[in-house]
Order: structure tokens, then C-alpha cells, then sequence
């Protein structure tokens, strides 16, 4: 007990009161703040389940408490219970304690890394040890002891180890033994429950002639989890299994039945077993995730939900997988509705057609759920592997060219850090309500500045820009309380009668250097696609003041989309000729390599490698932009390049808040911070992606 309170009252991680929800797998209770790191860490680390809000399996939950009680979360932490781990600073976490750095560090130490586990001693053979443990395990789950079982898992015991010498696996002596909560425990890490002894029976097989019905029973739902939950998930029931192993759920209405549909249909059908598995897997996490999301968002208060308390938005990343399917993974939460329940169905409905064999020339190949298919096709694309993934794509905005022509392999990099971005910035989009609300604030700022400035362009047309002494080209003077900003590159001002350059007034008490990072977001939020319309949308460039010197293109785009004429060469031609789709790729191979190593350091909290990155990222831009015209005949290229050179500036621009601070400055919202970088390396990721579809599609042509 800790100060009067039972410890199952209190989160396994952090202490805080009454958490409400567990790690299956781990056996420790811990609440809203630490399971959103538990989550972030994948359900290869921990499987997180609420404890009232979602659905239990009785003995599942029995087996979960059993554990907690007897002392599940020691195994954990035993080497924090050493005194010496005290006296050297080592600690759990306070409840006052931040969710990042503190908490988040501390979970990802204890599961993830294993650093508080017992240590066995180190042997010549590493196998040796894995197979003493293994046995020991299938020794120990014919008794009671559910702790004893678990320390054996956390130290390598494996949970489906087939004995040589008695030709069984530890489920056949639990389900022997009415084991019922060991059994369970088998399953959450692995265990098969239709894997056969010797003479080929199952561990439903031994419960049975041993009269554990309901063990039996149980080990067959264990079996079809993966079926069940899916149909549990559309219609809310799961079969019975007396009279059938799989429900279909009838939502014909609301699934998509378009041509694309049916031909990523064929595709899934024509997955071998173990593709056709991993497929069915990676949907079942899906699943969960959105399951937990929903009961995440139904148990929080809103109004203090805030970044560090986010639901996931995506399927962490399993180190075991390929790179491929990692990106698979993460790009079904970009499915609506509609397009993940046609995709389950499918799934349902094939991996019964497998079982029975229906159409299909069985290779002998079996896999879980006895389910057989036709070999891989020689043509497939590791990238078929989702073909549903199209179905998303066609919802996207006009401005995502991925429709055309050109093979995923040729920007197979670029999408692997567009994955990892796009759906951090929808959740951004969802809980940043501070940030909108400063952006609305900065929005009527912009609207009163503007307004001063067309009061005294209207007073400088009157008086002469000389005798108003603002303003002149290249100049910076002021009067009357007034910073005046001019000698833009390619004269600005020359939106203005008479071509004066635009003066933008900002009250005496401002300087040029106050709020640099408020102005700076300010002016390039009016940059960003959908960004929300304002009275700057169509009136003078304010802004073009308002933006530092970003590099020759972006001003160049910026004058482009509003017709003025490039420097030197007032109403020339567009030109219509584009690089050599090789040296786009090749640039954006650079790009995309830069990217993934800023987004590294953001998931490893390396904040000092911000500045760095975004330096080799501009750079890299700033090359892939010259292989283009500067006056581009498409407007699709004039658009992409646009946004690719504002966001590797604005990136610059973001990346520098994290350098280190004087003292007494406000100190640095990393979490806001690192949002905002991976804002702007989606960006570049996609106008990159742009640039190559367009360069192929009309090289082809």
C-alpha cells in the first residue's frame, strides 16, 4: 500500500490515482496519460485495453488482475527495487511529473528497452539459454503460478516451444491441466492454439479429454481472434463457432463497389497465405487502434485535452517488419469508413473462401486458420500488399497528383516520410486549438496592418514617395512612429500606382525585431494550402514584406501567381521545357534522405539536430529547384515549386526556435515544436512527390 491507498488503485508507472486502463501482455495497470505512451509504443511492446470501456473476455480480464495482484509489475522494475538504484538517482516518475520527457522516458526504458528487467548471466550460447527457459516454462504453466510464467516470458521463454522430448508445447500441458488464465497468458504472447503434438492433436484436444469444456471453448475463440474481432467491429456480434466460424456482415449499401474496388478485390485473393496473414493482421491492429481511439475520446474532457494527451493517429512502427509494410501499416488510418469496411469484408470473406478451398488450387500451404491459396503472382508489387490504399487516394485534394502515370517505386522514399508525417499533422489539425486561435488573432492583425498600409499608400500617392521619405527602393527609413519595409527583390511595390514599393506600418512600440517567430508564422500561414481566406487574398503583397529573404524561387513564385513580370525580363514567355525525370528523381532521393534524418531526430527528442537538418533540407531544395525554369509553362509546376520553397524556409525558420535559449527566455514548447517541423517536411515531401508525377507523366507524353 502507498499512503492508505491499495496499490491497484494506483497507476503501475506513475502512481497517479484510479487508472483506468491496462497492459494485457504486462500485466500492470496505468492511466490516461501513460497508456498514450504505451500506445505510441506499438502492440509488439504492450497491449493496451481499458479496463470498463471496452469489450473482456472473462478469463482474459481475470488473468490481467491475477497478475497486477501478485506482483506482475517487479518484474518489470527489479532492479529499481534495489537501494543502490535510489542512491544514484534512478527513479519512477511523480504524478506532478511531465507526460514527455519524464514519463515517457521511463516507459520506454522499462518495456521497450528491458533496462530495469533481472539480467541472466551471460553464456557462450545464446540459444542454450532461450531452449533451459523455454522448458522451465512448459514445466510451470500446468501450475498456478502466473507470475513465475510471465518472469520466464520477460527473460526469452518462448511461448509456442515445442518440447523434444515429450512432443507438446506449453498451451497442451496448460489446457491439460484446466490452466485456464496460463492458457491466456500463452495466447497474448504467441502461443498457437491449433499448433498439433506429436500424434497431431490440439490443445483443444487435451482440454477436452480432460473434461475443460470451457477451456476448450475458449481456446477455439483464441483461435479465430483475428475473424472475430473483425466482424465484431462492423455488425457487434461474433460467431458462436458451433455452427460456423465466420460472420459476414451484410453492409452492401455503404461499401464501395466502384471498378478500383473490385480490382483491389482480385488482388487481395490473389495473396499467397503469408501475405494474405499479414494483410489480416495489420487490419486487426488497425482495429484496435480505432477501438481504443473511441474510447479514448469518449473518456477524456475536452476541455483540457491537450497535445501530450493525444490518441495515436497511426500504427507505431514494428522494428521485426520491412519498411514496406511498415508504411502499409500506417497509411490504413488514412481509410474512411466506407473504404476500411469494404476492406475487412473482404478480407472475412476471403479467409473463409481459403479455409474451404473454393477456386483455388491448394498448394499445400498452410497458415492460420488452415487457410491455403494460390502462389504469389510473379508481377506483384510489394506495394499491392494495400491496394485499398487507392480507394483512399481518390478522396484527396486536386492539388495530390499520385493518379498519373507513374510507378510508387520511382518515389517509394518520398513516401515513406509522407507516411510518417501526414497523419501526425490531421491530429495535429485536431487538438492545436491554442495555435488556431493565435492564428485567428494573427489574421485580424494582418488585416489592420494592411489597412494602415493602404492609408498611407493613399497619403504617398498624394505627397510623393520623396516627400514622404518611406519606403524608396532599397531604403528603410521611417517617420512618424513608422517602420517602412521596402527594396523587396524584384520591386515588390511595383503592385502600387506608379510601381511604389508597399509600406508596411507597424505601431511605434513595435520594432522590426519584436516577435520575430509570431511575424514570420503569420506571413506564412497565408502560404499554406487551405489557408483560410483574408483581406490580404487579393490586395497588395503585404506579406511579401512581411516573409524574410527565402531564397530567389519562392519570390519568383509568389510574382508568377500574381502576374508580375520576373526581373530583366518583363512580359517573357513561359518556358515550357522541364529536367530530365533522372535528375528529379535523384534530387528528391537527396530531399527525401534529409527528411528522414530530421524526422529521426524529432522521434529520438535530438532538438539540436534541428538546425542542421533544416539547413541540409533547404539546400537540397534549393537544388532540385534550379533543375526547373524559372518562369515554368505548367501552373502545376509553378504551384509545387512554390510550396516547396516556402516550407523548406519555414522550415529553417521553425527548426531555429530549438536552439538553445538565453536565460530567462520562455522556455522552448517542444511537443508544439516538433509538430510544426514534421508540418513542413510533409509539405516539402509532397511538393517533391508532385514535382517527379508531373516531370514523368509529361516526359512519357
Amino acid at each position: 500500500k502507498i499512503k492508505g491507498r491499495n496499490t491497484l488503485q494506483l497507476c503501475f508507472e506513475c502512481c497517479i490515482v484510479y487508472p483506468g486502463w491496462t497492459s494485457i501482455n504486462r500485466g500492470v495497470l496505468i492511466c490516461d496519460e501513460c497508456c498514450s505512451v504505451h500506445r505510441s509504443l506499438g502492440r509488439h511492446i504492450s497491449i493496451v485495453k481499458h479496463l470498463r470501456h471496452s469489450g473482456w473476455p472473462p478469463s482474459l480480464l481475470q488473468m490481467v488482475q491475477t497478475l497486477a495482484s501478485n506482483g506482475a509489475n517487479s518484474i518489470w522494475e527489479h532492479s529499481l527495487l534495489d537501494p543502490a538504484q535510489v542512491q544514484s538517482g534512478r527513479r519512477k516518475p511523480n504524478p506532478q511529473d511531465k507526460v514527455h520527457p519524464t514519463k515517457s522516458e521511463f516507459i520506454r526504458a522499462k518495456y521497450q528497452m528491458l533496462a530495469f528487467v533481472h539480467k541472466l548471466p551471460c553464456r557462450d550460447d545464446d540459444g542454450v539459454t532461450t531452449k533451459d527457459l523455454s522448458k522451465q516454462l512448459h514445466s510451470s504453466v500446468r501450475t498456478g503460478s502466473l507470475e513465475t510464467c510471465l518472469r520466464l516470458l520477460s527473460l526469452g521463454a518462448q511461448a509456442n516451444f515445442f518440447h523434444p522430448e515429450k512432443g507438446t508445447t506449453p498451451l497442451h500441458v496448460a489446457a491439460k491441466a484446466g490452466q485456464i488464465l496460463q492458457a491466456e497468458l500463452l495466447v497474448v504472447y504467441g502461443a498457437d492454439p491449433g499448433s498439433p503434438d506429436i500424434n497431431g492433436r490440439t490443445p483443444m484436444d487435451y482440454a477436452r479429454q480432460a473434461g475443460h469444456i470451457e477451456l476448450a471453448e475458449r481456446l477455439v475463440e483464441c483461435q479465430y481472434e483475428l475473424t472475430d474481432r473483425l466482424a465484431f467491429y462492423l455488425c457487434g456480434r461474433r460467431p458462436d463457432h458451433k455452427n460456423g466460424h465466420y460472420i459476414i456482415p451484410q453492409m452492401a449499401d455503404s461499401l464501395d463497389l466502384s471498378e478500383l474496388a473490385k480490382a483491389a478485390k482480385k488482388k487481395l485473393q490473389a495473396l499467397n497465405n503469408r501475405l494474405f496473414e499479414e494483410l489480416a493482421m495489420d487490419v486487426y491492429d488497425e482495429v484496435d487502434r480505432r477501438e481504443n481511439d473511441a474510447v479514448w475520446l469518449t473518456t477524456q474532457n475536452h476541455s483540457t485535452l491537450v497535445t501530450e494527451r493525444s490518441a495515436v493517429p497511426f500504427l507505431p512502427v514494428n522494428p521485426e517488419y520491412s519498411a514496406t509494410r511498415n508504411q502499409g501499416r500506417q497509411k490504413l488510418a488514412r481509410f474512411n469508413a466506407r473504404e476500411f469496411a469494404t476492406l475487412i469484408i473482404d478480407i472475412l470473406s476471403d479467409a473463409k473462401r481459403r479455409q474451404q478451398g473454393k477456386g483455388l488450387s491448394p498448394t499445400g500451404e498452410t497458415g492460420r486458420e488452415g487457410v491455403q491459396s494460390q502462389p504469389l503472382p510473379k508481377s506483384f508489387d510489394p506495394f499491392d500488399l494495400l491496394p485499398y490504399m487507392f480507394l483512399s487516394i481518390q478522396s484527396m485534394d486536386s492539388s495530390d497528383l499520385s493518379d498519373g502515370p507513374i510507378t510508387l517505386q520511382e518515389y517509394l522514399e518520398v513516401k515513406k516520410a509522407l507516411a510518417s508525417s501526414e497523419a501526425k499533422v490531421q491530429q495535429l489539425m485536431k487538438v492545436n486549438n491554442n495555435l488556431s486561435e493565435e492564428l485567428r488573432r494573427l489574421q485580424k492583425e494582418i488585416t489592420r496592418m494592411q489597412t494602415e498600409n493602404s492609408a498611407l499608400r493613399r497619403g504617398q500617392q498624394a505627397g510623393g514617395a520623396a516627400g514622404h521619405g518611406v519606403g524608396g527602393p532599397g531604403g528603410g527609413g521611417g517617420t512618424g512612429g513608422h517602420w517602412a519595409v521596402g527594396g523587396m527583390r524584384g520591386g515588390v511595390g511595383g503592385f502600387g500606382p506608379g510601381g511604389d514599393p508597399p509600406v508596411l506600418s507597424v505601431p511605434s512600440s513595435a520594432t522590426p525585431h519584436s516577435h520575430p517567430h509570431r511575424r514570420e508564422r503569420q506571413a506564412f500561414s497565408m502560404y499554406e494550402p487551405g489557408a483560410a481566406p483574408g483581406p490580404t487574398a487579393h490586395g497588395p503583397p503585404v506579406l511579401d514584406s512581411l516573409v524574410p529573404r527565402l531564397q530567389p524561387l519562392n519570390t519568383a513564385s509568389v510574382k508568377e501567381g500574381r502576374g508580375e513580370p520576373e526581373e530583366g525580363g518583363e512580359g517573357g514567355e513561359p518556358d515550357p521545357t522541364l529536367p530530365c525525370t533522372e535528375d528529379v528523381i535523384l534530387k528528391t532521393e537527396q530531399v527525401t534522405k534529409n527528411i528522414q534524418e530530421l524526422l529521426r531526430a524529432a522521434q529520438e527528442f535530438k532538438h539540436d539536430s534541428f538546425v542542421p537538418c533544416s539547413e541540409k533540407i533547404h539546400s537540397a531544395v534549393t537544388e532540385m529547384a534550379s533543375l526547373f525554369p524559372k518562369r515554368p509553362a505548367l501552373d502545376a509546376v509553378h504551384c509545387s515549386l512554390r510550396l516547396l520553397a516556402s516550407s523548406a524556409s519555414r522550415l529553417q525558420v521553425e527548426c531555429r526556435k530549438a536552439a538553445p535559449s538565453e536565460p530567462g527566455a520562455p522556455a522552448v514548447d517542444y511537443q508544439l515544436l516538433t509538430q510544426q517541423v514534421i508540418q513542413c517536411a510533409y509539405d516539402i515531401a509532397k511538393a517533391a512527390k508532385q514535382l517527379v508525377t508531373i516531370t514523368t507523366r509529361e516526359k512519357k507524353q
